[in-house]
């Protein structure tokens, strides 16, 4: 396997007498000098403008590297109605359990707007309610999940707005899991788009915001359940795979769509957008011209000049040019964790521009392929950079003491 090599500071030739300048050096690159990651030379970073659209807010994003392709009004609050059950959807995916039985509360049943025509003291499992929230934006359902999940409507209301705290979702606060106008109910589209490249890491999310048909049955009923999307966006667009359409008098037309093409996935938000499914097409389509997903790293990866190897992948969705302008650190660990003992040897960090974009745990070159993604599971980022920080201090005194004894 061919080495992740580095220039820079991987490339500085000292003398063999210069005991005192080689001890320098090697602290510097130790501590975590800036390196930049080689590449062909390109021209000029940066895409074309994006295409024009009719919305008041948007953002693209692509879902693994979480990177934000095209903001316009991206972190303003906003009335965003039913694209509420996103947010609805994955706490009860993550707290609830999808097939137990859930009974539908005379309050649930009522429920005013979009509706499941769900009936009161009716029993139907969690997974089945869930798939009647996203494809047909049941409010009954909303409020039937809410229930069951939090013990109450206020308490699921809460864990939401935890979740969003949890994912530093800043421009974002709910009074309801269904979306219905609320002043103090709302949403960024930037924070939708966090929030959707979080939710589409969860295959059981995936699976149902994918789903064009789905029937379920009906207590008490001879026929069942039959729900169609009401996401256009899965057949009018090549790639499509979910996610969410939304209505109120208050926020108008609201939209997130995702689409999967060679193997990356965006996902577009717009609010307030009169030609939606249109706008959509143009968005993802810029996405997917313009910001290519590139494999920066590979697990396994050796780095030239040092005893590691990438402890996972990093990928990253580049505009023309923006390659060969990343910088990448490696931040060492403090060999007295447990961590360190288990191979991990610190991270390697990659900047673009200025700005950190990312990081993968490294390790000892020699610990086994199999264990790498392991190690890399165990570490967590408040650990790495305790450690890390520690490691930088304990390094320099030792490099101090060192050389005033000689």
């Amino acid at each position: 396997m061919e080495s992740l090599k580095c220039s820079g500071g991987g490339n500085v030739v000292t003398t063999r007498g210069d005991r005192l300048k080689t001890k320098w050096l090697a602290f510097l690159l130790a501590a975590g000098l800036l390196l930049s990651l080689p590449v062909p030379a390109g021209a000029k970073a940066g895409p074309p403008p994006a295409p024009g659209n009719h919305a008041k807010a948007v953002s693209l994003i692509d879902v693994t590297s979480g990177r934000i392709l095209f903001s316009q009004r991206g972190d303003e609050p906003m009335k965003i109605a039913s694209l509420t059950k996103i947010m609805t959807a994955i706490v009860a995916i993550e707290y609830g359990k999808l097939d137990e039985m859930v009974t539908v509360s005379s309050r649930a049943a009522g429920k005013e707007g979009s509706s499941l025509y769900l009936q009161s003291g009716e029993k139907i499992s969690l997974r089945n309610l869930l798939y009647g929230l996203m494809l047909r934006s049941g409010n009954d359902a909303a409020v039937a999940i809410a229930e069951h999940v939090g013990g109450s409507l206020d308490g699921f209301v809460y864990m939401m707005n935890r979740k969003a705290e949890e994912l530093g979702l800043s421009h974002s606060h709910f009074t309801n899991p269904h979306g219905l106008d609320n002043p103090l109910h709302y949403m960024s589209a930037n924070d939708l788009a966090k929030l959707t490249a979080y939710a589409l890491h969860n295959p059981d999310f995936r699976a149902i915001v994918k789903t064009r048909v789905k029937t379920a049955p009906k207590e008490g009923e001879k026929w069942g359940y039959k729900w169609v999307n009401k996401n256009k966006m899965l057949d009018m667009y090549e790639g499509a795979d979910g996610v969410k359409t939304g209505y109120t008098k208050q926020a108008l037309r609201t939209l997130v769509s995702s689409a999967t093409r060679g193997g990356q996935q965006l996902a577009a938000v717009t609010l307030n957008d009169r030609d939606d499914w249109e706008d959509h097409r143009k968005l993802l389509d810029y996405g997917f011209a313009n910001y290519p997903l590139s494999d920066v790293v590979k697990q396994g990866e050796p780095i030239a000049g040092y005893p590691y190897a990438a402890a996972d992948d990093f990928r990253y969705a580049f505009a023309k040019g923006e390659l060969e302008l990343v910088r990448m650190q490696i931040v060492p660990l403090n060999p007295s964790t447990l961590d360190y003992r288990l191979g991990h040897r610190g991270e390697l960090r990659f900047s673009l521009q200025g700005q950190l974009i990312g990081s993968v745990p490294i390790v000892d070159l020699a610990l086994p392929q199999q264990a790498m993604k392991s190690t890399a599971e165990y570490r967590t980022d408040s650990s790495v950079s305790h450690d890390a920080a520690r490691s930088f201090a304990d390094v320099f005194r030792s490099v101090i003491r060192a050389l005033l004894l000689r």
